[in-house]
């Protein structure tokens, strides 16, 4: 046999050789990138961050949700691997979950498999007494003398230390009282001319500033873009409102046909604002919507890192919104 049939022979089995060394360093970084995934902290920024998982929430919808907000920006694979390994796919709990600076992939899952939600803080404290158990929540309103409200957005999310025999309605008393407190002080010494009428407006724009960013300092920056659109009187088309209005219907995107279906918090259907606040906003988050920044954007878009690009013109929004959301920058 001749050595030039011998080098054509040699050849396929060279290339069979390095496809399969590609294949394995392929698959060994792969399992090494996913290990790293599971150990490293998400995206969190500040202290008091949370993320509240309504009932029926999809596990896609879930991790659709701490992608959509910068928390995450892993594969969506590799959380269903990780919750797979875990043997928690399934087994998440609704409810609204503290994201503490720090916090990595593993203890997140872990705490929503354990339900360990902010919600149910008080009926863990042992030395509580439980007296809002098996009660609605428009009881507990009107037990803690807050009747007619909705709960969403009320409380003020601090620290509150107790005694023993304590009640749990003292809490959610105090965190009520403390939400109403800061929102009249800051509603006080608002800056001048702002869109709203009222500091319950105030606290509507809080709300949908609190699920827009988790940057400190975008808070004030995504509060004048809206501010500047209600003056405009421009549709909010906040995402975070409508998928609020959604509610275990998302399932971790939205599609055209979301942003079409009338509710009472499709902001890109229905002018102003929505009619509740849309998540519990923060100290911060209040300061940002009662003081935003001045400027001339009117829009902005997701960088895929947890911040934004801000843009005054529509033309100029649509070759953000290719670039970072299509990957077809120009």
């Amino acid at each position: 046999m001749s050595d030039k049939r011998m080098r054509g022979r040699a050849w396929p089995r060279l290339l069979l050789l390095i496809a399969l060394l590609v294949s394995v360093g392929a698959l060994i970084y792969g399992w090494n990138d996913f290990a790293r995934f599971g150990t490293a902290p998400l995206n969190v920024a500040t202290q008091g961050d949370s993320i509240d998982i309504s009932r029926g929430s999809s596990f896609k919808g879930i991790v659709g949700e701490l992608r959509q907000r910068g928390f995450s920006t892993a594969n969506p694979l590799y959380w269903r691997l990780l919750a797979e390994q875990m043997h928690v796919a399934g087994k998440l709990h609704a409810g609204e979950y503290a994201l503490e600076p720090g916090i990595t992939p593993r203890q997140l899952l872990a705490n929503m498999a354990a339900g360990r939600v902010l919600r149910q803080a008080l009926a863990r404290a042992e030395k509580l007494n439980h007296d809002s158990a098996a009660v609605d929540d428009a009881a507990i309103m009107r037990k803690i003398g807050a009747g007619g409200e909705a709960p969403e957005g009320r409380f003020l999310p601090e620290t509150y230390a107790y005694v023993k025999g304590d009640s749990d309605l003292d809490i959610l008393r105090r965190a009520h009282a403390a939400m109403v407190k800061t929102l009249d002080e800051l509603w006080a010494g608002r800056a001048q001319g702002l869109p709203l009428a009222t500091p319950y407006e105030a606290l509507i724009l809080a709300s949908i500033v609190e699920k827009e960013t988790g940057i400190p300092a975008e808070r004030a920056q995504i509060a004048g873009v809206f501010v500047r659109r209600l003056e405009d009187r421009m549709l909010l088309q906040t995402d975070p409102s409508v998928i609020y209005g959604m509610g275990a219907n998302y399932a971790g995107n939205i599609h055209k046909s979301d942003l079409t279906t009338d509710t009472p918090y499709n902001t890109y259907t229905r002018p102003g604002l929505p009619p509740t606040p849309i998540a519990l906003p923060g100290k911060p988050a209040l300061v940002a919507a009662l003081h935003p920044a001045p400027g001339d954007a009117l829009y902005f878009v997701a960088r895929g890192d947890g911040g934004h690009v801000f843009a005054r013109t529509l033309e100029e929004h649509n070759r953000n919104v290719d670039c970072y959301q299509r990957k077809r920058c120009r």
